[in-house]
């Protein structure tokens, strides 16, 4: 039983693509301090508990692309998904101008329960799907405010990250996506590298090409952005994957 710490779909499609989806839900399970961390409603709504419109984003993408996909279903205050289980921003106590109080508390215990009841499950799930794909090519869908507090705005509609130690299919996205007319950031907003991330542990170790796709939750937040932003890219990802031989 994974307690519902992931959701899966269309996990028959024949597609090489696996599509992921680390921080889609914003929810908190009853378990963890009564299902409520601590802070205002307002809060559990901003990008700073899950990743707005990328959950929609992620299933019609997977549609297109005639691919599964895997979403988490856990608030990445909860614990993070996206991080190694050794980051010190597994479990975020501050985040972006607010506090999580039920995580100020939470000891080495509290830490390890979450760890085996969300995080593991969610990535065994992750690593199992993806090794039923031949092939396999992960393509991970999160999302990005347009701006944090007490900085500037952002202008990048896409952003396409990937680790320097894979460029095999990120730069070219890049360009694509350039090409397309897209104000696209290259490893913006945030840096394409982080040791045990998601990408790192189930693509990076495997040699599985992939990619991290960004897209600023103004332009996903309803559902026809993201049915307007699954038909872009679809065809984009398909063209940069044949482009390169992989």
């Amino acid at each position: 039983m994974n307690e519902r710490a992931f959701r899966i779909a269309g996990e028959k499609r024949p597609s090489r693509w696996l599509i992921t989806c680390d921080h889609a839900t914003n929810r908190v399970p009853h378990w963890v301090n009564g299902g409520d961390l601590g802070i205002a409603a307002a809060d559990m709504s901003r990008h700073i508990a899950y990743d707005i419109g990328a959950a929609g984003l992620a299933e019609h993408l997977a549609r297109r692309l005639d691919a599964a996909a895997i979403l988490s279903d856990f608030s990445r205050l909860v614990i993070d998904p996206n991080r190694g289980e050794d980051d010190p921003t597994l479990l975020m106590r501050l985040y972006d101008g607010t506090v999580i109080p039920a995580n100020r508390q939470a000891g080495p215990a509290e830490r390890q329960r979450r760890l085996e009841r969300l995080y593991r499950p969610y990535h065994a799930a992750l690593e199992h799907l993806a090794s039923q794909r031949p092939a396999c090519c992960l393509c991970a869908v999160h999302s990005f405010t347009p701006q944090l507090r007490g900085r500037p705005p952002r202008p990048w509609q896409v952003g396409i990250l990937y680790s320097h130690k894979d460029a095999r299919l990120g730069p070219a996205m890049v360009q694509a996506c350039r090409d397309e007319g897209w104000v696209t950031g290259d490893n913006q907003p945030y840096a394409g590298h982080l040791d045990g991330d998601s990408i790192d542990r189930h693509a990076l170790a495997q040699g599985r090409p992939n990619m991290l796709i960004e897209i600023r939750n103004d332009l996903i937040a309803s559902e026809a952005g993201q049915i307007e932003w699954a038909g872009r890219l679809a065809p984009v990802i398909t063209r940069v994957l044949a482009a390169t031989g992989l």
